[in-house]
């Protein structure tokens, strides 16, 4: 939100310069996100006399100026384009050296069409003052010679300042001076809006339909209005917050919005038809608001119509029919007090944002609407004249009293500093609370125009602001003796390992949103019951992911765009499924995505490979075993899902039903969907299905002793089935002999000749491990029997 210092100073009785101002704002709570003072770009600009103005020699539309500075200088000559350019003209003249507010360019003497110009003469529009550029700036003819520009203007810096949501009091300058009273800084001015009576009933009848969505719609006419260009003040104090003046009363209505937070309509009254009315707006009914774009309605939204049709999107903007416009001569002036939550969902249903929509989903005031509609009354009756009629209310704003049971120790005890109960007393005060004292604790009336305070936290909240939180002492955390215990949770350390492992292994950590378009998430539900979230911040991000794969499988395809030969993206979260008790329930989980080229093309490697689904395997087997998961039991099954390639993708299992892990390559139907083009390997962890280690009883780890004899290693063939998981037979072979067989590897595959048809042979390593002595020809005998026997049992036969 912007305002101007002057207009800061209408309201508040302060002498106070920019800076301090600011400072005192962010320790309030109302963060400055920048100052601005026009007047200091303006410094380098001064006031020249135009003595003579000559046709350029060599173009028609530029004049040759001779300018004085008033400094007894031999005048200068600038060229200039500006049809108004004249002797006896009073400007601004930008010398060289200075810098254009409104571009950036830096002035310097240079040659136009031949011609030497010792600077510009500038418009209202290249100094950033407005958006005249028809012209040079023409000043008074008493204006000195050689000011400058910036002391000639002054200086009146603009304010930025950032609401929080929880602020909507301070939506309005008139709020934001309060504050300022409240800490200190100045007198806040009393607002004296006397009433402004009728001189005839109101000829438009008002009212309500909708008691929920609006529940008070005021309304009175002015008739004989001249509308006018407003004042130049009224001008100013918009300019400064970012408006565009547009004509006198739509100035005055956007004028109240930002000094005092209501928002206000006036609708040219000769294009209403009947009565006005706040209603629900039928399904499919529509509207062509301010901002010229057309709006389909439906019945769940509050409108304002007459009995022509809707002409206001109630608390959000005005409908481009019944605006005002340079002929209107009678209004009919709206003030309404509208639902917050129905102004927010309409707002984010039609994709449409107005400073009013801001005010309104917020919460204003709801006993300002008397006040409010007298300003605006007895302002439109000063600049454009007029008669008003009685004011017509339809409703009643809600109006209980908030009140609040506070306790004046709670701010030492919750706010960490000693206030005493009159400085308390006096803050509450200022900003608008009443105070009863009851014995120890008080009851505190809450203003109407603080929705955000529910409690006595909240008025500890108030006090210590408004006191000072510089004044909280800094006071360290009690802590214990001696080495500071671990403060991760079991949880919180399986995240580190495995994004460590993840990142060691070359793949790139990405954050996705929880959200997904509705297609994407029941692409990869698998049966399950989607969330869908009821006011979701896009239409596009409506349910959250039943999976991790479908955010990242779109930063795969936005990189692949921008031009990169490999990706390798993975990302640790919770996936949203729904528990059986029907709540929400989360699942840690992680995701890796590997899509491009898994080795460039080379004079060693040839042409580039992509990745398979042996590589999204071996990422699943390794980030497993960093999760502490027990790899060496695990078995490979199929069944990944109907996202994935059928004949290229598998599960990874711990027993027949506990799927730790799935991967493979992506279904062609599911990298279609996402458009992805080429084998897209990914894989799947579940670490949430993981089984907890044992609880150990010893912090410190095991020590190291290595084995005093050396290994042995001894191969096997084996003829297999053609359709038997090697994984299967290593496993088998492996628990052959667990006293001496510590490792057993798949070496080679080999199916050709001398393999009969329907098998393949399977080379495996087996390392043998002595302990007490050497093995000799009778225990490596033995121990083979036992690894051959095994190997029978998944129908194995050694090779002869």
């Amino acid at each position: 939100m912007k305002f101007s210092l002057s207009w800061l100073k209408a309201l508040l009785d302060i002498d106070s310069d920019a800076a301090t101002i600011a400072a005192k704002l962010t320790s309030l709570g109302l963060e400055i996100e920048g100052v601005e003072d026009a007047g200091v770009s303006l410094g380098a600009f001064k006031v020249a006399r135009v003595l003579t103005a000559e046709k350029h020699p060599q173009a028609d539309k530029l004049q040759v100026l001779s300018v004085d500075l008033g400094d007894g200088n031999a005048p200068l000559q600038v060229v200039c384009g500006a049809p108004n350019a004249r002797a006896g003209l009073i400007g601004v003249l930008g010398l060289p050296g200075a810098v254009v507010p409104s571009n950036g360019m830096e002035l310097r003497k240079s040659a136009i069409r031949g011609v030497e110009s010792n600077g510009m003469m500038c418009s209202t529009r290249e100094l950033g003052l407005g958006e005249e550029h028809d012209g040079i700036i023409e000043l008074p003819a008493d204006t000195p010679l050689g000011q400058s520009f910036a002391d000639y203007v002054g200086s009146d810096p603009v304010f930025d300042v950032a609401i929080t949501p929880n602020r909507p009091d301070c939506m309005g300058v008139h709020g934001i001076a309060r504050d300022l009273a409240a800490a200190g800084m100045g007198t806040l001015k009393p607002l004296d809006v006397a009433p402004v009576a009728g001189t005839y009933a109101c000829p438009v009848e008002v009212r309500t339909d909708d008691p929920e969505g609006c529940p008070a719609f005021f309304g009175r006419v002015i008739k004989g209005v001249r509308n006018g260009p407003s004042p130049q003040w009224l001008q100013d104090r918009l300019k400064s917050a970012g408006q565009r003046p547009i004509s006198a009363l739509v100035d005055i209505t956007n004028y109240v919005m930002l000094g005092y937070g209501r928002p206000a309509h006036a609708y040219d009254l000769a294009k209403l038809t009947g009565a006005v009315v706040a209603r629900r707006a039928q399904d499919g009914e529509g509207v062509t608001a301010l901002n010229g774009k057309h709006f389909v309605l439906d019945h769940q939204m509050t409108v304002i119509a007459d009995d022509s049709g809707v002409h206001d999107i109630a608390g959000i903007m005005g409908g481009e029919h019944s605006g005002c416009s340079e002929t209107t001569t009678d209004v009919l002036l709206e003030v309404a007090y509208f639902d917050p939550a129905r102004i927010a969902r309409t707002g984010q249903t039609l994709s449409l944002t107005s400073d009013a929509r801001t005010r309104f989903e917020r919460g204003v005031d709801p006993a300002f609407l008397d006040t409010g509609m007298a300003l605006l009354t007895s302002l439109i009756l000063e600049v454009c004249g007029g008669e008003a009629s009685d004011v017509t209310r339809a409703g009643m704003p809600p109006s209980a009293q908030k009140t609040v049971a506070y306790d004046p120790a709670l701010a030492d005890r919750l706010g960490g500093v000693a206030v005493n109960s009159s400085e308390q007393q006096r803050i509450l005060a200022a900003l608008g609370f009443g105070v009863v004292e009851t014995g120890e604790h008080w009851i505190v009336s809450v203003p109407t125009w603080r929705p955000d305070i529910d409690g006595a936290p909240d008025i500890v909240e108030e006090v210590i602001r408004v006191h000072g939180l510089e004044a909280v002492p800094s006071t360290p955390l009690p802590r214990a003796d001696g080495v500071a215990r671990p403060t991760a949770t079991a949880a919180q350390l399986l995240e580190r390992r495995v994004r460590r492992a993840a990142a060691a292994r070359g793949s790139h950590e990405a954050v996705t949103w929880s959200f997904l378009p509705e297609a994407q998430a029941a692409h990869f539900a698998d049966g399950q019951f989607v969330w869908t979230l009821a006011n979701p911040i896009s239409e596009d991000l409506k349910a959250m992911r039943p999976s991790l794969l479908p955010g990242l499988l779109s930063a795969t395809r936005r990189n692949l765009d921008r031009g990169a030969s490999s990706v390798r993206l993975f990302e640790i979260g919770r996936r949203y499924l729904r528990a059986d008790d029907g709540s929400s329930d989360e699942k840690l989980c992680l995701a890796v995505v590997l899509a491009g080229d898994k080795t460039p093309r080379g004079w060693a490697t040839g042409k580039a490979a992509p990745f398979d689904a042996f590589d999204a395997k071996a990422e699943a087997i390794a980030l497993l075993a960093e999760a502490g998961a027990p790899v060496d039991n695990l078995q490979v099954m199929g069944e990944a899902g109907p996202q994935f390639h059928p004949g290229q993708s598998a599960t990874l299992r711990l027993g027949p039903k506990t799927v730790l892990a799935r991967f493979g390559i992506l279904h062609p139907a599911t990298a279609k969907a996402f458009n992805l083009e080429g084998p897209v390997a990914v894989a799947e962890l579940f670490l949430d299905r993981i089984p907890a280690r044992k609880a150990s009883t010893s912090f410190a780890r095991p020590h190291f002793a290595p084995p005093p004899l050396q290994a042995v290693t001894r191969d096997f063939a084996f003829l297999v089935p053609l359709g038997l998981p090697a994984a299967d037979l290593l496993r088998s072979v492996k628990g052959a002999d667990k006293a001496n067989i510590v490792a057993a590897r798949l070496f080679d595959d080999f199916r050709g000749a001398g393999v009969p048809e329907g098998q393949k042979s399977l080379a495996i390593e087996v390392t043998l491990q002595p302990v007490d002595k050497s093995y000799d020809e009778a225990a490596l005998k033995a121990i083979a029997d036992k690894v051959v026997a095994a190997a029978a049992k998944q129908g194995a036969v050694l090779r002869g």
